[in-house]
């Protein structure tokens, strides 16, 4: 049997503190409370999953090449990052590989700042508002694009 697709799940900074920072806005879920649920439904849906998170956005640019050599898709949080990063985009824009932005809070509702995305260009599509069951959400919105786009070939 072939090993499954792997899809990458990319954090970018300040969602280690994730549990603990602003829970009335990102609410009360850890990040590896939102690891261990995608595992576990990563491998329900017969996908391999990488999780990583970085403060850094030279990091967050390597774990995004690194995604593109050896992952199927890409589901990304980039935080911060989703407004300020110019290079977060051109990163995005070298991938072959599918990605969806996830966000738990909703950007739209929040400071104008946070209105803007580099990413949702570049992205099959956006979840945000949900909590930590956006990352489930955008799971099955990659997987039932990988599986289609495997049913084309």
């Amino acid at each position: 049997m072939p090993a499954p697709s792997t899809i990458h799940v990319l954090n970018g900074p300040s969602l280690n503190l994730l549990g603990t920072r602003e829970p009335e806005v990102y609410g009360r879920a850890t990040l590896a409370d939102i690891e261990r649920m995608l595992q576990a439904a990563a491998s329900e849906r017969g996908f391999g999953l990488v999780f990583k998170q970085t403060n850094s956005e030279g990091a967050l640019i390597d774990m995004i090449q690194e995604a593109g050599k050896t992952g199927a898709g890409l589901i990304l949080n980039a935080g911060a990052y989703t407004h300020t990063s110019l290079a977060v985009h051109d990163a995005l824009r070298a991938l072959a590989i599918p990605v969806v932005e996830v966000h738990l809070s909703n950007p739209f509702k929040r400071e104008a700042v946070r209105h803007h995305s580099y990413v949702a260009p570049l992205a099959l599509g956006v979840i945000c508002g949900f909590g930590a069951k956006g990352y489930v959400m955008a799971l099955d919105a990659l997987a039932a694009h990988l599986k289609e786009k495997e049913k084309t070939r």
